[in-house]
């Protein structure tokens, strides 16, 4: 960074490396100011800090309120605020930040509204005023309480497992209530028993047994089994992702991560390799698309380009063995510059013996690289005592100063204008186009006697002969098109979003696949993006990014700011039906903001920082594309198995609950007995949810669109299998319990005394009922009308071991459960009848499979989140709150600054009028309380033109001085209070103000006070 003239853009960003020269510098912004500070006050850090501040800064008010008054600072910039709390705090200094002039009680996050994303309004604090002073601060406490939004999965399982906890308290009271109601008709009004005191210990066993069968139904229809099959879905797909190079932080990430409709990633080191690889050259007047052999190069030019590479380069930047055997070698230094000692390496010779031979401290004179020459340059002594200098740099630089080439010999020859004019049209414009980043590789002999004025950089760096062009690319990772072909496949719109320039990226985007030609697609940088999204005031408005982000695919030359502005847009768009879910990769402190605001933010585990790391939810400890599609395949995985889970549990609580809901009411007994039931909870809760939860993904998840916020967690498949299994169990189970001693010719069950002996009659029933729970947990593996369902049933161990060791442990209880499980002991024809029965299942599923979904559109809806019920009211969405909040302290905020400012206007107008004479002139003072008569006077006119929020790279001389225009406008010590957060500028007459800069007018008093 260099500056030669005082009205540049001088301004330096914490962490900057001065690279030569020297100069002063002004401390203008430092802790939340600082763009360091904005970024972590963004990440919500700090909040604390800052509450620490505010209650300090009142207390110096407080302490100090008559001092302020009475003795003003004499020149507002004056103090140039070195300390961070008391450059928050102190009254009356100020800043200067990005050539404004800010109050220095303003809060950090009223100075973001410089930043060209437009949060100022998420960001501000509620104003504190005498008016509502205690309510406002509860309110603000209330605001910044830190709330998460629950996933997807989270709210329509809340919402199913609410109705489906009502839907079985209300049947489990019914139950109870029918089985007493009939118990007493019965007793006490149909065979008209008396109430008799000896029975009364009978009575209340009855009245027992009924609570305990309604406890049961209500136990076997509460899904308490729910959250276990999430967390455990969860946790075991963090733990596989670990192996997919994806670290979950945040648990919820991985289901969400399955609902991902947009992907904003960058280029470099996600998409790329972020290894620079020379890959085209043009040397000895030949294009060479691919590196060539060494022996198609003449000798004289191949020896030159190997020592001006080698030695025209840092000596730090080297090309190390690879770290794992078989890996890519390791680049260490400059990446440009490992691209060309690659180079080196491809023709099949070595640069370290060259360098060994002419040491660092050997060379005679370096011209380091930087933004005005854009090239570097190397002079050694030779041994006869005359000098060389190599150079490198950009194409279109340096080939402007050679004027000569070498030719296909390796000699020297004369290289004319049309000569250069026609390289760059064949060989440096293709290479661009493809992507490349174009470095010609030049030299120059110079004599020893007399020796040249090497401080004289014109006249030396210039009659260069050039080597070569060399044409570097970061190239594509292999897997890359593949997985964004997945994704796209997969109802995932990818962008990249990079700060490099537009051709390199739309190469880029091409070779990934992100764009094809003839598509409708928008790839534009950051300057033209921020144009289309602001108005003229430079505020980023909805309507404008709804425009834009549809058909956008790539955002060059973009910066952080953007990359957040582009991922709000998109999350807060209502065009479509269904509200985008997007993933955004980050690798630096300034993605964090992005990240945090994304749905699922990945962070890069080798060349991110720790704050992106922080701010992410996933980190991809191989910085790689691929890994991401990976993350969607086991977010999709995680909804499949809950809904997988859910199909198979529902099924069991519909049987369950009607058949002891149905089996009470007629014959006074549940047919599955209380602990029967516990088994049969425990069956389709804990062992169902550790085997249908642990299904590993497939490459078919990825071959479906995602499924969206307000698409039913029951599908009409799933409704479908729900209800056609649970009818075939429940017309066997009712055939079996009131025509089941008659086919198998035994006694029958029902109706049997309070403390009877387990009936064979009811065991063959309660065996049959879990025999159909097994095989239709095979049936639950699909959940989208397949066919097949022991498909990679055996790449599920666990699924296996469940299903066998429940088949064990039902064998244990029916054998030798006796009378605390309430069973007989059965035959092996009456196992064999049992095993067939539930068999069939398997059966009935292939028919179930069979009939269109066209016919069955009730229950489409259950667990189906809608606009309305959403959220519970104390979880809504922390964003809309925020902002909501910002824009009505906005406008409160607007309107005490317009009233002050009528106040200062006013007196302005009655100091004036006292120092012309002009009583005549005096207006009344309410004849311009209202905003509208205040806005058109003169003294304070409202400038539409110029937009208060500068467009990113809008750094040229006008903006400059415009922004020193308006960095003249009274700082007021109010908090909220500046008109620059409210996006206008006032534009006050200086002449007309000239009373204010005294401090002792009463125009300073009032604004000290106000």
């Amino acid at each position: 960074m260099k500056f030669k003239c005082f009205y540049d853009n001088a301004v330096l960003l914490s962490g900057t490396h001065v690279m030569e020269g020297s100069g002063r510098m002004v401390v203008t912004a430092v802790g939340v100011n600082s763009q360091t500070g904005i970024i972590f006050t963004l990440l919500g850090a700090g909040v604390e800090e800052e509450e620490k501040k505010e209650k300090k800064g009142e207390a110096v008010e407080d302490g100090h309120q008559n001092t302020d008054c009475s003795h003003p600072p004499n020149h507002p910039i004056a103090t140039i605020a070195t300390d961070g709390a008391a450059g928050i705090n102190a009254p009356g200094t100020a800043s200067l930040i990005n050539g404004k002039m800010q109050d220095g009680n303003m809060e950090s996050n009223q100075i973001k509204v410089k930043k060209p994303d437009g949060a100022a309004a998420m960001e501000m604090q509620p104003l504190k005023s005498a008016e509502g002073g205690e309510a406002d601060e509860k309110e603000r406490k209330k605001v910044s309480a830190p709330k998460k939004e629950k996933s997807v999965l989270q709210g329509k399982l809340t919402k199913l497992a609410v109705q489906i906890g009502k839907a079985g308290l209300l049947m489990s009271a019914i139950t109870v209530i029918i089985l007493v109601l009939y118990f007493a008709i019965n007793n006490f009004v149909l065979e008209k028993r008396p109430w008799m005191t000896e029975c009364t210990p009978i009575y209340i066993q009855y009245f027992v047994k009924f609570f305990i069968i309604g406890v049961t139904v209500l136990v076997v229809a509460v899904p308490e089994g729910l959250p276990l099959a999430v967390t455990i879905s969860l946790a075991y797909s963090v733990k596989k992702m670990m192996k997919d190079n994806n670290l979950v932080r945040h648990l919820d990430a991985c289901e969400t991560m399955g609902n991902a409709t947009a992907i904003c990633s960058d280029k470099t080191g996600t998409l790329t390799t972020n290894r620079m690889t020379a890959v085209q050259c043009y040397v000895g007047d030949v294009h060479y698309k691919e590196i060539p052999d060494p022996g198609v190069i003449p000798p004289k030019s191949l020896d030159l380009l190997i020592n001006a590479i080698s030695i025209n380069s840092a000596y730090t930047t080297k090309i190390l063995p690879p770290d794992k055997e078989g890996g890519l070698p390791k680049q260490v230094g400059n990446k440009t510059e490992c691209g060309l000692l690659g180079l080196v390496l491809d023709l099949k010779r070595d640069y370290q013996p060259i360098r060994n031979q002419i040491p660092e401290e050997k060379l005679y004179k370096v011209y380091t690289f930087n933004s005005v020459r854009k090239s570097m340059s190397t002079v050694i002594k030779l041994p006869e005592g005359s000098f060389r200098m190599y150079s490198k740099g950009a194409s279109e630089i340096v080939l402007k100063k050679c004027s000569h080439i070498l030719n296909e010999v390796g000699e020297p020859r004369v290289f004319r204008p049309r000569d250069k004019d026609e390289m760059v049209k064949k060989v440096i414009e293709p290479m661009a186009c493809n992507g490349l980043r174009t470095i010609c590789v030049a030299y120059r002999d110079f004599a020893s006697d007399p020796e040249p004025k090497w401080d004289d950089e014109n006249n030396i760096l210039t009659d260069l002969t050039a080597i070569c062009v060399v044409g570097i690319e970061d190239p594509v990772r292999p897997e890359v098109p593949d997985a964004i072909q997945k994704c796209q496949r997969a109802g995932i719109t990818v962008r990249m979003v990079t700060g490099d320039n537009i051709n390199t990226a739309r190469a880029i985007a091409i070779k990934c696949g992100i764009i094809h030609p003839g598509e409708d697609f928008l790839c534009i940088d950051g300057k033209e993006f921020n144009r289309r999204i602001r108005n003229e005031k430079g505020e980023v408005e909805q309507e404008r990014i709804d425009k834009v982000w549809p058909k956008l695919r790539v955002l060059a030359r973009s910066s952080p700011t953007d990359k957040h502005t582009l991922v709000k847009g998109i999350i807060d768009s209502t065009m479509a039906d269904q509200r985008q879910v997007v993933a955004v990769t980050g690798d630096g402190t300034n993605d964090g903001p992005a990240l945090k605001k994304a749905d699922v933010g990945f962070a890069m585990g080798i060349a991110g920082t720790d704050v992106a790391k922080e701010a992410s939810d996933i980190i991809l400890t191989d910085d790689n594309f691929s890994s991401i599609v990976k993350a969607v395949m086991w977010g999709r995985n995680v909804y499949d198995s809950i809904s997988k889970f859910l199909q198979f549990q529902l099924t069991v609580n519909v049987v369950a609950v009607i058949v002891a809901f149905t089996g009470a009411c007629i014959t006074q007994d549940s047919p599955l007995k209380a602990v029967q039931m516990l088994w049969v909870n425990l069956i389709m809760d804990t062992f169902a949810s550790l085997a249908l939860a642990t299904e590993p993904p497939t490459e078919a998840l990825l071959r479906r669109k995602p499924y969206g916020r307000n698409k039913p967690l029951i599908s009409s498949t799933m409704t479908k299998n729900i209800l056609g299994h649970a009818v075939y169990q429940l017309i066997l189970i009712f055939t079996l319990l009131f025509a089941g001693e008659k086919i198998f010719d035994i006694d029958s069950g029902r109706n049997a005394p309070l403390h009877s002996p387990p009936s064979e009659h009811y065991t063959i029933i309660f065996n049959t009922f879990v025999m159909m729970q097994l095989f239709n947990e095979i049936n639950a593996r699909k959940i989208h009308g397949e066919r097949n369902v022991f498909d990679g049933i055996f790449r599920n161990p666990i699924f296996c071991s469940i299903v066998f060791g429940t088949f064990a442990i039902q064998i244990v209880i029916v054998q030798f459960g006796g009378k605390p499980f309430s069973c007989q002991p059965l035959s092996l024809e009456k196992w064999l009848w049992c095993v067939f029965l539930g068999l069939g299942e398997l059966v009935w599923g292939q028919v179930i499979v069979t009939i269109p979904n066209s016919h069955l559109r009730f229950l489409r809806r259950a667990g189906q989140l809608t606009h309305k019920d959403e959220l519970p009211e104390e979880d809504v969405n922390e964003e809309n709150e925020e902002i909501d909040h910002a824009e009505r302290e906005l406008r409160r905020g607007q309107i005490l600054w317009f009233r002050g400012l009528n106040r200062i206007q006013t007196q302005i107008r009655v100091v004036n009028a006292f120092r012309s004479s002009l009583y005549e002139g005096l207006e009344k003072p309410d004849s311009r309380t209202s905003i509208h008569n205040f806005m058109t006077h003169p003294e304070f006119r409202i400038d539409d033109s110029t937009p208060s929020i500068p467009l990113i790279d809008d750094t040229d001389d006008d903006s400059a001085r415009r922004r020193t225009k308006y960095s003249s406008q009274p700082s007021s010590p109010n908090k909220n209070n500046n008109a620059i957060d409210s996006g206008i500028n006032l534009t006050i007459d200086i002449s007309k103000s000239a009373a204010s800069s005294s401090p002792a007018s009463p125009l300073h008093s009032l604004e000290t006070s106000l």
